[in-house]
This record gives C-alpha cells, structure tokens and sequence, in this order.
C-alpha cells in the first residue's frame, strides 16, 4: 500500500513538472516567432549597409575617419560578450561563455591586452565566479532590444578605438540560423574590414560626397552590426529555450508513462494479495 501511494506522489510531481516545461515552452514559441520576425527584417537592411560600407572603405582616409584606423598590431582588444538574464536553455550560454573563454585565451595569448564587456546574468555570474575582472556588466536589455541598446554597447568602445585606446573590438554572440541551430560565434566589428568592391569614382556619381556618406555610416554600421548580434543572440536564445522545454516535456511524458504502468502493477499485485487473503480467510471457516 505505502508504494502505492508513494508511486502516486511521484506521478503527481511529475504532472505538475510537465504542465509547467508545457506552459513555458508555448511561452518561449510566441515570443520565438516575434524574434525571429525581427531577425529577418533587420537581415536586409544590414547586408545592403554593410555591403556599401565595404565598398567605400579606404584606409587611406584614416586620417579624416579614425574610425577607419587599421592598427599595425593588435596591443589592447574588448571583447562584448552577449548571454541571457535567464537559464533552462539548454547549452545555450555554456556554448556562448566557452567561445569567449576561448578568444580570451587565444588573445592573452598573443599578449594582447583585453578587456571583458558582459551582457546577460549568466555570463556575469560565471565570470564573477572565475574571478575575471570585467569593464562592463550590464543586465537590463529586454527580449525586445532596439537600436538604441545597440548605440548604448558600441559608441563607448567605438569612441575609444577612435582615440587608438582599443585596437578591436570582438563581439561573441549566437548566430540564428534555425530554432534548432544556433551556434555560437566571434565576430571582430573594429578594425573594418575592406572586403567589398571598391567604388570607383568614375562609374558612380555620390551625393553627398564620399566623404559625407562615410560620415553618416560608418557608426551607424557599427550599431546595426551589434543590433543584428542583440536580435539574432535573443531569437537564438527562445528557440533554445523551446527546445530544451519541449525535451522536458517529452521526457516528463515517458516517465509519467513508467510511472502509471509500475503504479498499475502495485495496485494489481494488491489487489491479488487482498482476493488470495478474502479466499484464505473463506476456506478457513469451512
């Protein structure tokens, strides 16, 4: 009788268990699909801005654009990594905190200097744990972040490369590719890279002047490059909350079936022993 109820207790817990993974992983799949939804509309704009960026990118012009500094070697370098407020992702920032640990490792040791820029608990509590000393740790972005979280993260980095204090600047985010995929990776924004066809001036009329586009861009790619990182690391990081929340669901599933089919044999093996006592107790009085 006592395993009975003891199996009975268990089944109850685990139901509660599966209604709650159940509840969160409907709550993770809406707010995946308004994520998402900002990951492909702020994919265009940022391709065609990158692509006229990289194509009017001199270095030559450094001297006019700081910004477009291309240090000789690299001495001091920040890293902006992005992890979540929140945990049941999975190894959703695990994998995110182990790509920064690793471009920590690798840049120390070259000899660089750098400096650790932390958004999202996770990352800070871990780092904090380790000991490792960080120049930002910043816990208040939304599931909604907008340009401005953006311009907030970048200008001060992009003002102090400017200054020749930071010779790069490396942002380790998730990348989207897939509710089921979401890798993480280290993108360098700073210094920019000149990877686009040039612009040659005799095929392309410019207005403003060359000069005044890259005026107007420049940080502007910087902030959308970090904003595409913010929505991307946020979509990635719901669909692996729906993900680890839909395994627990699953797996709450299965035990529960266990459960009910060990609860059902008990209850039989009772049964049994209670008839066998009826009938034992019958032929007794005969």
């Amino acid at each position: 009788m006592s395993q009975s109820r003891e199996v009975k207790r268990r089944i109850r817990s685990v139901d509660n268990t599966r209604q709650i993974t159940r509840t969160m992983e409907m709550v993770a799949t809406s707010k995946l699909k308004r994520a998402t939804d900002r990951v492909y509309a702020a994919r265009p704009y940022g391709d065609a801005l990158e692509e006229i960026v990289r194509a009017l990118h001199d270095p030559s012009r450094a001297d006019r654009f700081p910004i477009l500094r291309v240090p000789e070697t690299t001495r001091t370098a920040a890293i902006l990594l992005l992890t979540a407020n929140r945990g049941l992702a999975g190894a959703f920032n695990v994998n995110l905190i182990r790509e920064a640990r690793r471009l920590l490792a690798e840049l120390r040791g070259e000899g660089v200097h750098t400096e650790l820029h932390v958004v999202g608990k996770k990352g800070i509590g871990f780092f904090r744990f380790q000991g490792e000393e960080m120049a930002l740790q910043k816990t208040d972005l939304s599931d909604n972040p907008d340009p401005s979280d953006a311009k907030e993260l970048i200008d001060p980095l992009r003002i102090r490369f400017e200054a020749g204090e930071l010779d790069a600047v490396y942002v380790v985010a998730s990348q989207f590719r897939s509710a089921m995929s979401t890798p993480p990776a280290t993108n360098r924004v700073l210094p920019i890279e000149a990877t686009g066809a040039k612009v040659d001036p005799e095929n392309f009329i410019l207005e403003p002047s060359q000069d005044d586009i890259l005026n107007r861009l420049l940080p502007l790619y910087l902030r959308n490059a970090v904003y595409r990182a913010l929505v991307e690391n946020t979509a990635a990081e719901h669909g692996a909350r729906r993900t680890a929340m839909k395994n627990a669901t699953d797996n709450a599933a299965d035990m529960l079936e266990k459960l009910r089919r060990t609860y059902n044999r008990a209850r039989q093996a009772q049964i049994t022993q209670e008839i066998a006592e009826i009938v034992g107790g019958a032929a007794a009085f005969e």
